[in-house]
């Protein structure tokens, strides 16, 4: 336990009181000598919010004084809500006047406020100390004056334009997207001040509104010059020599199944009966580490990156183009060092017995999800003579795949059949088409696949008693699984035996009920809002969604940065080199390197959700007028949301809805007419004309056509 710890114990003893540092010195037996080193340490301590030093230079836990610590998250209307670390707080409602500087994002501690004066809410509380800030960067659209401007961030959650003097404007003009730093924060009576430091470009140039979308969530564009002078001496072919060092499985027929525009292949797989009736899957999954080595200039920068970023006009890789679409994707006709996992599964769909091995294959076939799946339900002539000698291999994937899925179904395990989005752009980077993404039989059987692999190595490494790292969804909320159940019974519906927790069997029987009715895609949307959200961890505590109780992630190294530190404990396993000393330094790391990982999929999540928005609102700019069927997908006390078919959601303001007086009854999630009785409830179909489109808010206004 080091110094840090130790500290915080003492403090944590029950009816501790303040204590001087001479005391906490005295109980910790430290010397005069570490005297001013053991000062550092607590001056730390209180920059980083785990401690607080009173008036009188004692020391506290903050939560012993009435302070809590944790973020800030913004409104564009100027107040913000506190969000704790401690998970088991309330969020706190921190009005404009009490933020002190603090903008959105920023770690801050904070106090309650015995008697906040907005009665509506049961807690209040002042920013006390800005811990750490967020936003010493911000992207927005400069409005310019003689004299000044203001620059309007992109982000609405930061509620302040930015104040720019004219010394500090770069040449930049009104209507340009850009970069500005923050040179002083904002109090009550004053904007934050900044000065520009990138112009992206104007904000109706082709390419600008992505590009401020990367600025914004500070996503690295271009790789540092050592990462590309490591990676250009790669090399692009397989030698004799690492060959020689391996299982050879280039025998095998192994072959990929992706996206047309795809890339960076990953993952391979071989399948074949075996005579006992047994199934023989092998999944293949490219040996980034045999090129990336730990500490290495690549894997320093893919460690910070975390994960590559999907973006609706490009990509943000975790690694270089050299590694990533060359020497490690898993090409037709190319050998490729891989990391392969082979099982022999019955056929109840239980795994009976695996290996893995450090392997060499030799990719058969570049396979297209829309054309395997044409092939698999369509029986499409072209096709099939186009994969020919692979459809036996097809066809008995697809049965394997069936009874992986069944057998996930018959433990419980949830399958949420929530409607991905795929946005069509032109050459100009314009959205000409939004529609559905469909999940095929082609998608489901690699989901099933690469899910029974990441189990299989999460079992096995979890009996192995080594230091991991898992991928870990923990069990609901009660008080939030007692509210969603309250949200279905106005459908109709209840979960059954809910009581002190819910088992997924309840919910993915809801599911099942409610499968291809109107309310389908409602009720999946608000149950994974009521869920935990999945994350990495050094502990093993299960997968709930998955109904699992050992589960990771192994099967995309290309992309995720955790797979890769799994690759990598793993071969150390394999190859004895997990000593004392390794699995210490292990444990000692793996609990940041898992939140760090965790951090950085919430980065790309929100990125990518962002450049989705922006692209739908685009792409309505030009429906002013239009009339469309809808469905209602959130009920506020300010109005409807409603879902398009192509998954646009606009909002009809309550102001709009001009035939009665609407009241929100948030109990049952509706709206209520006061004279007509007239109810608008989540899931309702409904017809609305587009009225609005705001490019800057990204938001868009619809109003209800009446029947």
């Amino acid at each position: 336990m080091d110094i840090k710890e130790k500290i915080l114990d003492i403090l944590r003893e029950k009816n501790t009181p303040p204590l001087f540092p001479d005391q906490i010195m005295e109980i910790l037996e430290i010397s005069q000598q570490d005297r001013y080193l053991f000062f550092n340490i607590l001056d730390d301590m209180v920059e980083d919010g785990k401690l607080v030093m009173t008036r009188k230079k004692k020391y506290a836990l903050p939560e012993t004084l009435g302070y809590l610590v944790g973020r800030l998250q913004g409104n564009a209307k100027g107040f913000a809500f506190f969000i704790p670390d401690n998970n088991e707080e309330d969020d706190v409602f921190i009005p404009a006047e009490n933020l002190n500087s603090a903008m959105h994002n920023d770690r801050v501690m904070i106090r309650i406020l015995k008697n906040g004066h907005n009665i509506a809410r049961s807690r209040e509380g002042e920013v006390y100390k800005v811990l750490s800030r967020a936003n010493k960067t911000v992207v927005g659209t400069l409005e310019k004056d003689k004299h000044f401007g203001f620059v309007i961030p992109d982000d609405p959650r930061i509620s302040n334009d930015i104040f720019i003097s004219k010394d500090n404007m770069q040449g930049a003009e009104t209507g340009h997207k850009v970069v500005v730093e923050i040179l002083k924060w904002p109090d009550l009576r004053r904007n934050p001040e900044g000065r520009i430091v990138e112009i992206l470009g104007h904000k109706d140039e082709a390419g600008t509104d992505v590009l401020s979308i990367i600025r914004q969530f500070n996503l690295p564009e271009e790789f540092p010059e050592e990462v590309i002078a490591v990676a250009k001496k790669l090399p692009q072919s397989v030698s004799k020599d690492d060959i020689a060092k391996r299982k050879d499985l280039r025998h095998l027929k192994t072959f990929t199944i992706d996206g047309a525009d795809a890339k960076d292949l990953d993952d391979a797989i071989s399948i074949e009966r075996m005579d006992n009736g047994n199934f023989k899957l092998g999944v293949h999954i490219a040996d980034v580490n045999h090129y990336v080595f730990a500490d290495s200039p690549i894997d320093k920068e893919a460690y910070t990156r975390g994960t590559s970023v999907y973006l609706v006009d490009r990509v943000v890789p975790m690694l270089p183009k050299e590694l990533s679409n060359g020497i490690c994707s898993l090409n037709p006709d190319e050998d490729r060092l891989t990391m392969s996992v082979i099982m022999e599964i019955n056929r109840q769909g239980k795994v009976v017995n695996f290996t893995i091995d450090e392997t060499v294959i030799r990719s058969r076939k570049r396979m297209i999800y829309e054309e395997v799946t044409k092939i698999l339900e369509e029986k499409d002539p072209e096709l099939m003579a186009e994969y020919e000698g692979f459809i036996e291999e097809l066809e008995m994937a697809r049965e394997l795949c069936q009874i992986l899925n069944a057998r996930r179904s018959e433990r419980g395990s949830i399958d949420f059949n929530l409607v991905e989005t795929q946005i069509i752009l032109d050459e100009n980077g314009k959205p000409v088409d939004i529609r559905p993404l469909e999940r095929g039989i082609s998608n489901r059987m690699i989901e099933e696949f690469m899910l029974v692999c990441n189990e299989t190595i999460a079992e096995y490494m979890y009996w192995q008693e080594l230091p991991f790292m898992y991928r870990i969804h923990e069990d609901p909320d009660i008080e939030k699984m007692l509210d969603f159940n309250e949200f279905i019974h106005n459908f109709g519906y209840h979960l059954k035996g809910i009581g002190d927790g819910v088992h997924p069997k309840v919910l993915q029987e809801l599911l099942e009920e409610v499968k291809g009715k109107p309310e389908e895609g409602i009720i999946s949307a608000v149950m994974l809002r009521s869920l935990q959200k999945a994350r990495y961890s050094h502990e093993n505590l299960g997968h709930f969604g998955l109904a699992s109780k050992n589960y990771c992630h192994f099967t995309a190294p290309i992309r995720r940065y955790p797979d890769l530190i799994i690759h990598r404990i793993i071969k150390e396993s394999i190859h004895g080199k997990l000593n004392k000393k390794r699995i210490k330094w292990l444990e000692e790391m793996l609990p940041g390197m898992s939140e760090h990982c965790s951090k950085r999929e919430r980065v790309a999540e929100e990125a990518e959700r962002e450049t989705d928005d922006l692209k739908k609102v685009e792409f309505m700019q030009d429906k002013l007028g239009e009339e469309f069927e809808g469905i209602i997908s959130g009920v506020t006390g300010y109005g409807l949301y409603v879902q398009l078919p192509n998954t646009v959601e606009g909002l009809v303001r309550i102001n709009t809805i001009e035939d009665d007086y609407y009241v929100y009854n948030e109990k049952h999630y509706c709206l209520i007419g006061e004279r007509t009785r007239r109810i608008f409830r989540l899931g309702d179909s409904v017809k609305v004309k587009v009225v609005k489109v705001d490019m800057v808010m990204r938001n868009i206004d619809f109003m209800l056509v009446e029947p």
